[in-house]
């Protein structure tokens, strides 16, 4: 059996997390046998110290490795010949900026897997941080708010909220969001505020993520339909949160005119154009947590916006973008943010976005690696995921020819490179190369 490599990630200061964690390296050594390199780090969340009392050996290069595990891109001068690597490698859409480590993988005879597109028989993704950066994207959304309310002067306990990074655990920032939770049972939220409306898009793991953290807080749900009637004087509580799902069926219809049918939105994406404006205007909060690709149409353009401004019909004040298309399903994203500066902000008034957190217009949390804000629980978490596969992958015979491997029918679909060569499912990268 392969000896299995652990990297130290280097992409981002702010990245803390890894493949696995301590718990997981010592059922490898324990259970199954195997020899496991872990690459010094005086930054990830886990010490050096608590994987080497795992079983792990210590190590300054773990080229050695048969397969090496990341969770960021590989710098191209950092990669070894002949070697497995698993990592997020963002090269599935031919994305412009990865094809040179793509390139360099195949000169080097390597073969990459990629946890995306590790998949059960539907298509669901088994091995993924999607729920935790729903989870920090909206602590931060939430954080957003509080922030730029306080800067309007306007008083509200979501002041209290913190940036995800800035607690302990996701334990800890729940704990802190429930108490805000009870402030707004008490003291409820100023008139010009109700009803505080809080949109959610997409029904995956990155949604999920995000609902959860608002379920600490008072919460009512409402469909898209009852929106505008919910806005009647009178009707809406300063005690709660008015949440709401949009589905696919809510942001889009078909050209045309006729009914929406799901096979014809994700076969023929083209067939059906953006509705979502009809709603923008009785949304405060949007969390956007879809998939999204240029084929499909826009949530959020910045035409709809410069109008409903213009109508005087916009309420919308924050924008968690944790999908982070750049101007992809939120046209306003126009750039990645990290840690240090979070927030762009779209001014409809002259049609610019700035990153400051403090202009005046609409703020977008664009952060892309949300999930390295809680580390520790994102890491526990994305181990357990891929321990089922951990073994299979070190048992991988680079002997043999592609059509002649065995591998688990979830890890087949994830295999993009086999020792230099593109395998037939992802014979179209070669356009981009």
């Amino acid at each position: 059996m392969g000896i299995i490599g652990i990297r130290k990630e280097d992409k981002s200061r702010w990245e803390r997390r890894a493949p696995v964690d301590p718990s997981t390296v010592a059922a490898l050594v324990r259970d199954l046998g195997m020899e496991v390199l872990v690459e010094h780090s005086a930054v990830r969340v886990f010490t050096d110290d608590q994987y080497r009392q795992a079983g792990a050996r210590l190590t300054d290069d773990v080229s050695r490795a048969d397969v090496i595990l990341g969770v960021k891109e590989v710098p191209v001068r950092k990669l070894a010949a002949g070697r497995t690597y698993v990592f997020f490698s963002h090269t599935i859409k031919g994305q412009k900026h990865n094809m040179p480590m793509l390139a360099r993988l195949m000169q080097l005879k390597c073969s990459l897997l990629d946890y995306e597109r590790i998949v059960d028989s539907k298509g669901r993704r088994l091995v993924f941080f999607g729920y935790h950066a729903g989870l920090a994207g909206m602590i931060d959304t939430l954080w957003a708010l509080g922030y730029r309310l306080n800067r309007e002067g306007v008083a509200t306990p979501f002041v209290k909220v913190l940036k995800a990074h800035q607690y302990d655990d996701l334990a800890h920032a729940m704990s802190c969001i429930g108490d805000v939770g009870n402030a707004l049972r008490r003291v409820g939220l100023p008139p010009r505020l109700v009803p505080l409306v809080v949109g959610f898009t997409g029904s995956g793991n990155v949604s999920q993520g995000a609902q959860h953290v608002l379920s600490n807080l008072p919460v009512t749900e409402v469909g898209a339909a009852n929106l505008e009637s919910l806005h009647a004087k009178g009707k809406a509580s300063p005690h709660t949160i008015y949440k709401v799902v949009f589905n696919e069926p809510d942001i889009a219809v078909r050209k045309g005119g006729g009914e929406f049918h799901f096979k014809e939105y994700y076969d023929h994406p083209t067939r059906y154009e953006g509705t979502f404006d009809k709603y923008l205007p009785f949304v405060s909060v949007l969390v956007n947590g879809i998939y999204w690709t240029p084929k499909y149409p826009r949530i959020v353009t910045r035409e709809q916006v410069k109008s409903l401004h213009a109508q005087r019909k916009l309420r919308l004040r924050v924008v968690g973008d944790i999908s982070c298309d750049i101007e992809g399903s939120v046209e306003l994203t126009t750039q990645a943010t990290n840690q240090e500066q979070p927030l762009l902000v779209y001014n409809p008034e002259n049609d610019t976005t700035v990153l400051d957190s403090d202009a005046p217009g609409i703020a977008v949390l664009a952060v892309d690696n949300l999930p390295c804000e809680l580390p520790a629980d994102s890491t526990r978490h994305f181990g357990r995921s891929l321990r089922p596969y951990l073994a299979a992958l070190a048992a991988l015979d680079r002997s043999k020819p592609f059509a002649e491997l065995s591998l688990p029918p979830e890890l087949a679909p994830a295999l993009i490179l086999w020792n230099g060569e593109l395998t037939p499912a992802y014979q179209y990268l070669s356009q981009y190369l």
